[in-house]
């Protein structure tokens, strides 16, 4: 799981710089509304909601913005109709990536993400060539810094997680869990005191296909150009690095 820690940290990096741009709150807004459309307006009661309702306070989203989202997706408002997908595909150094989608207009997206796919190293794939590779799951990191061991294993596992890991090239411990059950062990871990330091619902990888500086870069500058694309809500990859090179691609 080393792989994914690495990535979730330079995600949270990449993220504090999106937000400031403003380009996060559209893929929020669109997340909210169609949680809000699958499963009701009220956060309490629908655990999607309730995660992107969390994401979008994380960026300082206004609170009416956050209303009206909700208010779009239980149709109490007018707003876009959006069809959740996902594509598949092959980046360079053959890392499987994995797109999920949010789009008024499929037709469109899928000639956008092609054209980013080509021109970044990458290959569109048929459907479920690479979804195999990924299961989805709750996330959290919390800074080894911030506990020992023992005491978050203790009340993440009384918590109701599925897993811990500590990777000792690691600065971080990572907690698994099943994706509806995220919220909830989340809030046990902060009610006892242990700072989370990023969390979100991901589709983790069985395992990793390891690469050179060259590929690596290549695949971050993919990974990037996929989610400047609107329609693009997640982009998912079972790249892993050295460390150094992840380093350098954390900077």
């Amino acid at each position: 799981m080393s792989g994914h820690s690495k990535w979730a940290s330079i995600k949270h990096k990449k993220a504090s710089t999106d937000a400031k741009r403003g380009k996060v709150f559209t893929k929020i807004v669109k997340e909210i509304s169609i949680a809000a459309r699958i499963g009701g307006g009220d956060p309490a009661a629908n655990p999607r909601l309730r995660t992107a309702v969390d994401k979008a306070k994380e960026v300082n989203m206004p609170a009416e913005n956050i209303k009206r989202a909700v208010m779009k997706g239980t149709g109490e408002l007018p707003g876009v109709s959006y069809v959740e997908f996902f594509y598949e595909g092959y980046g360079p150094g053959g890392t499987a990536i994995l797109m999920e989608i949010l789009s008024d207009n499929k037709n469109r997206t899928i000639s956008e993400i092609r054209n980013i796919m080509t021109k970044n190293s990458g290959n569109m794939g048929e459907a479920g060539c690479v979804a195999w590779m990924f299961e989805k799951k709750g996330y959290i990191l919390i800074e080894k810094a911030k506990i020992d061991e023992d005491t978050l294993m203790s009340v993440a596992l009384d918590a109701g997680a599925e897993d811990m890991k500590n990777d000792p090239r690691e600065d971080n411990y990572e907690v698994i869990t099943a994706p509806e059950a995220m919220t909830k062990i989340k809030a046990s871990i902060e009610a006892g005191g242990i700072p989370v330091s990023f969390s979100e619902i991901t589709m983790l990888p069985r395992n990793y296909a390891m690469l050179n500086e060259k590929h690596a870069e290549q695949i971050i500058r993919l990974i990037e150009a996929l989610e400047e694309n609107d329609d693009v809500q997640n982009v998912y990859t079972n790249f892993d690095a050295p460390d150094e090179v992840m380093a350098k691609l954390g900077k």
